[in-house]
Formats: C-alpha cells, sequence, structure tokens
C-alpha cells in the first residue's frame, strides 16, 4: 500500500481507522491535560562561564591578574568562537561561546581543564574557580520584594534564608530562591591595637587561633562500640560571647582571651545596596524553576505558599511582586490556543459558506480536530513543552492542515454533484489528490 491509496484503503475498512484516531485523540487529549507551559524551550546553548572572585581587589587587578591568564588558557581550545569578559571589583567572568553543534558537556570539560592548568598561576587569595554551562531553564522568571515593620534588615535577610527559601524549594519543579539584596550575618571582631600592645599578641596570632578554632572537617573514621563510624573534627563557635572565650596563646605559654583583646559581637555584613518599596526598606529575591518544569505552575505554586507563609505570620510579613514573565507566558499560551480554535471554526464556516453542503461541513468539523489532537500525545512521548516555538509551530502546521482539509472535501463534493455516491466520490477524490496532499 502506497501513499496514494491509503485514504482509500480507510474508506474501504473504516473500523480500523476510526478506532485509531479514538484512541489517538484520547491519548492527545490526556497528554495536553498534563503537558508543561514555559516561555521558552529548554535550550543548552554552547556557552560556558567561568567566574572567579577575589575579594577586595580592583578592577585594574582582577584583568591583569585573573581575566587575561584564562582569555590566553580557554583561547586555545578547539571550536571557541567568540571570547567575552567583564571585571569588576572582586570579581572575574569570562564566556567562552563555542561553535553551534559543539557538545556541551565536552566544552565544559575541556574549559575546566584549561583553566586547572592556569590555576598555578593566579593569585593566592581567590576563591574556587567556577566553570558552568549556561541554560536556559537557570533564568529567574518573577522576582518579589518582602517587607516587615517589626523585622530590621538583618533578620528579614535571615527569615528570607531561613524560612522563605526552605518553604519555596519544596514546591514542585523549583530550582533555585536567590536572594539579591540584604545582609549576610557574621560575627564581628574588632581588634584594639592599645590592648593587643599591652597583651603583647598580634593580629597574626589572633588570625591563626581563630582559624585553628573555627574547623568543619573530615576526621576519618573510628571504632565505636564494636563498629566502624565516620568522624568529623567540629571546631565551630555557637555564639558571638563563646567566640570571644576563645583562648590566644602567646609567648612564654602565656595565653589571653579574644574578648581581652577585640570586641566581639553578632553582627552583619557591610551593606552595599539598598531597595526600598514605597518608602520602606525591603530585601528581593528571586525564583526559577528546574528544567523541564513548567513555568505556570512552579509561579502559581509559589503565589500560593507566599499567600500561606502572609497567613501563618499574622500579617506582619508582605510579599510584593515585583516583575514576573509569567504573566506573558499565559498569554501567549491563551492567544496560540484561540487562534488554533478560531482557525478551525473559521474552516467550517468556509466550507459551508462555499459548499452548502451540511455532510460536508460536519466531516470538517469532526476531521480537523481528530487530526490535531493526537500530536500533543507525540510532543510529550519527545518531550516537547508548550512554548513558544512548538505554539508557533502548531499554528503554522494548524493552517496547512485546514487547507487541506478544504481542498480535500472541496474535491470530494465535485465528484458527488457529478452524480456519483458518496462511497465512490470520497475514494475517487482522495486517489486524485492524496499523494499531493
Amino acid at each position: 500500500m502506497n501513499f496514494r491509496n491509503i485514504s482509500a484503503w480507510s474508506i474501504r475498512n473504516p473500523v480500523v481507522p476510526i478506532v485509531m484516531f479514538l484512541g489517538l485523540t484520547l491519548a492527545g487529549i490526556v497528554a495536553f491535560m498534563g503537558m508543561k507551559v514555559q516561555d521558552q524551550p529548554d535550550i543548552e546553548f554552547p556557552l560556558v562561564i567561568v567566574t572567579i572572585s577575589q575579594p577586595g581587589a580592583a578592577p585594574t587587578e582582577i584583568e591583569n591578574q585573573i581575566t587575561q591568564r584564562i582569555e590566553s588558557a580557554v583561547r586555545t581550545i578547539a571550536g571557541v568562537d567568540t571570547l567575552s569578559s567583564t571585571a569588576t571589583e572582586g570579581s572575574s567572568q569570562t564566556m567562552v561561546q563555542f561553535a553551534i553543534g559543539t557538545d556541551i558537556n565536552a566544552a565544559v570539560n575541556e574549559v575546566k581543564n584549561a583553566v586547572d592548568q592556569v590555576r598555578g598561576d593566579l593569585p593566592e587569595g581567590i576563591l574556587e574557580p567556577q566553570v558552568v554551562k549556561a541554560q536556559t531553564s537557570s533564568d529567574a522568571i518573577a522576582y518579589f520584594a518582602v517587607s516587615a515593620d517589626d523585622m530590621t534588615i538583618e533578620q528579614l535577610s535571615w527569615f528570607i534564608d531561613d524560612s522563605v527559601r526552605k518553604r519555596l524549594l519544596s514546591v514542585p519543579g523549583m530550582a533555585e530562591v536567590e536572594r539579591n539584596g540584604g545582609v549576610n550575618r557574621e560575627i564581628a571582631v574588632t581588634l584594639d591595637p592599645m590592648r593587643m600592645k599591652a597583651q603583647g599578641v598580634t593580629a597574626t596570632q589572633i588570625n591563626a587561633a581563630l582559624r585553628q578554632v573555627n574547623l568543619n572537617a573530615a576526621g576519618g573514621r573510628a571504632e565505636v562500640a564494636g563498629s566502624r563510624q565516620a568522624v568529623r573534627v567540629l571546631g565551630n563557635a555557637s555564639s558571638a560571647f563563646e567566640l570571644s572565650r576563645t583562648q590566644i596563646g602567646i609567648t612564654n605559654g602565656r595565653t589571653v582571651r579574644l574578648s581581652d583583646v577585640a570586641d566581639v559581637r553578632d553582627s552583619f555584613s557591610e551593606i552595599t545596596s539598598i531597595a526600598k518599596h514605597d518608602g520602606k526598606p525591603v530585601v528581593t529575591f528571586s525564583i526559577a524553576r528546574a528544567r523541564g518544569q513548567s513555568d505556570v505552575s512552579v509561579y502559581d505554586d509559589t503565589v500560593k505558599e507566599l499567600a500561606k507563609i502572609e497567613k501563618e505570620q499574622g500579617g506582619r510579613v508582605h510579599f510584593i511582586q515585583l516583575f514576573s514573565s509569567v504573566g506573558y507566558t499565559k498569554e501567549q499560551y491563551k492567544s496560540s490556543m484561540s487562534a488554533m480554535v478560531e482557525g478551525a471554526v473559521l474552516a467550517v464556516i468556509v466550507v459551508f459558506f462555499f459548499l452548502r453542503d451540511w455532510r460536508a461541513t460536519i466531516v470538517s468539523a469532526i476531521a480537523i480536530p481528530l487530526s490535531s489532537i493526537p500530536t500533543f500525545w507525540l510532543m510529550s512521548l519527545i518531550g516537547f513543552t508548550l512554548n513558544t516555538m512548538s505554539l508557533l509551530a502548531l499554528g503554522l502546521v494548524a493552517g496547512v492542515l485546514v487547507d487541506d482539509a478544504i481542498v480535500e472535501i472541496e474535491n470530494i463534493v465535485r465528484h458527488m454533484r457529478m452524480g456519483k455516491s458518496a462511497y465512490q466520490a470520497a475514494i475517487d477524490a482522495a486517489d486524485e489528490i492524496g499523494l499531493a496532499v
């Protein structure tokens, strides 16, 4: 059986195609109800980002000592298309764009190897280099601001880190909750030069003692109660007061407490940015969905969870939405679905208006959705989501489907008006234009 007589075979044996299309339609409806709605499809561009931080370094130092050396190391990698770098105070970021078609995982490994080779030439004060691949799913889909009348900036920052982030990360499909602005909690140790001189202790000795106290590392394995257990060395101070009682070793075996030469207090990091909403200080955070998840469902579940947190806090905490791309995504989805439905309805109206035949009108009204709905089942099998690209493709194909349906039905009606029965007219008309359609 070739493509030319598939339609004729289906007309002569109607039970098989009817059952098949009913099954495909049911599968398409079920698949459509479970499909994810996104703004953009999850695409992995061949782009690798190298980020290296050196706290306190000036942009000129960052450029000369880090950025230029990283660029020289990665420039020799095969497949590199373009390089672009940004040097700011305390941070260097290099974006390595590879040629289209390059395996992104292999590219990441190549860049990591190149960075490791020049690791010894970089300044000692840098943090561990971060090498990651660019992903569209990591982009934030919404930004929120948090305000509270009875919380300071540091309390509000800790509330987001400790409470809000934990609650939102439990939302299905949530990948990241990132706080923007605010402050980080830290214990401030302010040395007093006069007291240090009187006690005969130096800043180097204090620094070495604090490094020994703040220790959290693996300690190997030990046999406890007849079984081998993992051992960890924990030396972190639980509070600022406990840290202030740290003994600092000085000459002749003498020791002094940290509180004797310094002021120790539970504080927070330096405020480098301030955000306000309606004149009140706020702290903002963003949310990002996981790869393959729905923008709409993650956002809607987030809004519900934030409403629960507000209720639990008795109205003391307020969440304000600053920006969200989900509203555009929802409207895009609705307009695309509406366009497909409107196209099918207009096709049916056109068929009736020009052919004046109720049978042809009913057939076209049934055939168009039966041909388009199973597409969602196949999309689900492949792993596609309803996004800008897939909805555009559906709109284009729906237009082709409507055109073909009108041509096919019009040709059948023409044969019927030549005196043929509906059965014979359908077979002859399908044989004539089946291959072209």
